[in-house]
């Protein structure tokens, strides 16, 4: 029992994920989820200071403070409500390809995170 531990503990300690943050700070994006048991799509523009989201014909603007090479907050350039004055934190998890997978939470409410996945359709 004690060697199988150590043969698992080595596997596990060798895995890395591959985290190619960089690649990911700009360009052209398409963000996808599920939500109620359905995929919902939007696209967006990224620039090191801001991204500009395409979600059902309506254009959307947020600020981008990036806290690290992986994390960023979005913040509403206009909210709408009390809803959208949240900032949202923004944490890639794992990249691969033209691709990445990210958690996302309300600053404010870290305890409801969700997840999706975004590929980057251009430069």
């Amino acid at each position: 029992m004690k060697r199988f531990l150590i043969i698992s503990l080595i596997f596990i300690s060798c895995y890395n994920v591959e985290r190619n943050c960089s690649d990911f700070r700009t360009g052209v994006f398409e963000f996808s989820t599920n939500f109620n048991d359905s995929i919902i799509k939007s696209t967006f523009t990224r620039t090191e200071n801001f991204e500009i989201e395409l979600f059902n014909e309506i254009k959307d603007s947020s600020s981008i403070r990036w806290v690290n090479e992986c994390e960023f907050i979005l913040t509403k350039l206009k909210p709408r409500n009390n809803q959208e004055k949240r900032p949202i934190r923004i944490n890639i998890l794992r990249t691969y390809g033209n691709s990445y997978d990210f958690e996302y939470s309300q600053v404010n409410n870290p305890q409801k995170i969700n997840r999706g996945t975004v590929r980057k359709l251009s430069d």
